[in-house]
């Protein structure tokens, strides 16, 4: 048997009956292609001026953007395919074995694969992906549990955790606000990292890799929408060949309140970031996908 074969979900069998039904004019709408703003952080570490037009640069990409690229992060090329190695190799896994994977420990859910309950191809994700909570990889009562990919996840994510910590003080500033609080509330235990896998796609023209989503962002309602949060998605590309892709989101506690405020008032009411994050799980439950910091905008908004 293929790798393929066995290490792929059975998206043609839970979804046969919309699989069978495609459209005529249900091929994927084409966007135009652009360049996102590539920031070198390496300036960040240079003289006065270049730190200085580095951080506008990554202030206006967050407000114009939503999106941008960044080089000479720090994080060691080492650390980075280390990562992408030891996620491959779970990837590949059996199917079977991937549901029923035990051997970090993972919280229930950590698995996930396809969409709950799709109702049209536009709602359907071709993927899988092991969400992880990181709190269950960094938990110290579960140490002795050790393998090349707990350590490789550990590596990774204190590497990146500098980054975005870097990024988003840098935001914070930007906006004339308090720096010292991702310090304070974002540690690694409470955030997230998603490993992604896109498996080959036989309907890549009908189908997306994930549908189109915005990502958590309290950052956005925190700079009372100055920093964007983006929707996107991925497509499909390959009817024959797999893609890969990893993420780290950065999170508070969930009991962490967010509010938004500034110049012509807030636009989003306070919320917990557990009370956003069990909305979303509703959502996805029940409309089959995320609506996001939409669900709670102040009514003049």
């Amino acid at each position: 048997m293929r790798m393929s074969e066995s290490a792929d979900p059975p998206f043609e069998i839970a979804y046969k009956h919309l699989l069978e039904n495609v459209p005529e004019n249900n091929s994927l709408s084409t966007v135009e292609e652009c360049e996102l703003p590539l920031i070198d952080m390496q300036q960040l570490g240079l003289g006065e001026a270049e730190r200085q037009e580095c951080k506008k640069l990554i202030a206006r990409a967050s407000q114009e953007w939503g999106f941008f690229q960044v080089i000479n992060h720090g994080a060691s090329r080492n650390v980075l395919e280390n990562m992408r190695s030891e996620q491959v190799k779970l990837m590949r896994k059996p199917f079977q074995e991937k549901k029923a994977y035990k051997d970090l420990y993972l919280s229930d859910g950590t698995y996930r694969w396809g969409a709950p309950l799709p109702t049209s191809l536009k709602q359907l994700s071709w993927s899988e992906a092991f969400h992880v909570q990181l709190s269950d990889i960094l938990d110290s009562r579960r140490s002795h549990n050790t393998n090349r990919l707990r350590s490789s996840m550990e590596e990774f994510v204190f590497a990146i955790c500098e980054v975005a910590k870097e990024l988003a003080e840098i935001l914070a500033e930007e906006m004339g606000r308090e720096t010292d609080l991702f310090q304070e509330a974002c540690l690694p235990e409470s955030c997230y990292l998603r490993l992604n896998r896109y498996p080959p796609c036989p309907n890549h023209s009908h189908l997306m890799g994930l549908m189109p989503h915005t990502d958590t962002s309290f950052l956005t309602a925190w700079s009372n929408n100055l920093y964007k949060s983006v929707e996107h998605r991925v497509v499909v590309a390959n009817p024959v060949k797999e893609r890969f892709s990893t993420a780290y989101f950065l999170c508070p506690p969930t009991e962490t309140v967010i509010e938004s405020g500034g110049v012509g008032g807030a636009v989003y009411r306070s919320f917990s970031f557990g009370e956003y994050k069990k909305q979303i799980e509703l959502d996805v439950k029940n409309v089959g996908q995320k609506i996001g910091l939409p669900r709670f905008l102040l009514p003049t908004h």
